[in-house]
């Protein structure tokens, strides 16, 4: 059976069967009060795989790092912005591995709003 966190988890753009069973078990056991909170906190903050691979392939002719950056590893964003992506080798491997890039920063995301949320409403 589908519940109402299951259906707006589908709206996700992007969202990977990983990801999808991991937000399920991260919001098992809240109340409904709490479940609409981290799906606000959680759907602004979080990072689709596609728009990793844009900015990453912005990075083979624009920029280099910006999906670094959007990521939120500014000291990394700086390294391949000063070194061309490493010489390219960062950046293809980043192309490569947008998804696990993506899927680190969400399941990272989805542990601090869950203990944000947690805490505040109790």
């Amino acid at each position: 059976m589908m519940t109402n966190n299951d259906s707006r988890l589908y709206t996700l753009k992007g969202i990977t069967p990983e990801e999808f069973k991991y937000l399920q078990q991260t919001m098992y056991g809240m109340t409904d009060q709490q479940n609409e909170q981290f799906m606000l906190f959680y759907m602004d903050k979080r990072k689709s795989p596609s728009d990793i691979l844009l900015f990453t392939l912005l990075g083979f002719v624009v920029i280099a790092g910006v999906q670094r950056f959007v990521l939120g590893q500014i000291g990394m964003g700086l390294l391949y912005f000063f070194t061309g992506g490493l010489c390219l080798m960062g950046t293809t491997l980043d192309a490569i591995n947008h998804k696990s890039l993506a899927n680190e920063f969400n399941r990272k995301l989805a542990n601090e709003i869950t203990m944000l949320v947690r805490s505040y409403s109790g």
